[in-house]
């Protein structure tokens, strides 16, 4: 499964960069977030907030809190153009979706095997469907009327 989610991965990144239809879709004017916004915190957190104090688990709690808001720069690009294609609202929605699917493999988890407590993990899922939850409601209201997905400025 992580080869396919590699491999799926990194095709996006392809056709987003090389092919001509999805190259042409792409405007530099209006993807201007700045990255180190989500960078420098998410890596001086996971300095601070880790299980131990080794270069493995503060890398691994690195890529837990930037994962949870990973998501914003897209979510802006789609605020500010307004402009949401079926293609990239399903696709936004089948992310967030696949994150919340976490929650109850926690939930189960947690009643079912002994001493099962992740924290970080727990509260960072949290803060990634939270992000998500202003989408979904945006999402469901466009599809439970039958109109364009447009999300507010």
């Amino acid at each position: 499964m992580k080869l396919i989610f590699l491999g799926s991965s990194f095709s996006i990144v392809w056709y987003m960069r090389h092919h001509k239809v999805v190259r042409r879709s792409y405007d530099r004017d209006q993807d201007t977030f700045r990255h180190l916004f989500l960078v420098l915190p998410c890596l001086l957190l996971a300095l601070v907030i880790h299980e131990k104090f080794t270069f493995k688990e503060v890398m691994w709690a690195f890529s837990i809190f930037l994962e949870a808001v990973a998501i914003l720069p897209q979510l802006v690009l789609l605020q500010r153009t307004r402009n949401i294609d079926n293609l990239t609202g399903q696709y936004v929605f089948l992310l967030g979706a696949y994150r919340s699917l976490y929650i109850l493999n926690w939930i189960y988890r947690y009643f079912t095997e002994p001493h099962y407590v992740h924290w970080i993990t727990w509260v960072a899922g949290l803060v990634q469907t939270a992000l998500y939850a202003d989408f979904f409601y945006y999402y469901f209201q466009s599809w439970k009327n039958n109109v364009k997905l447009e999300l507010p400025a």
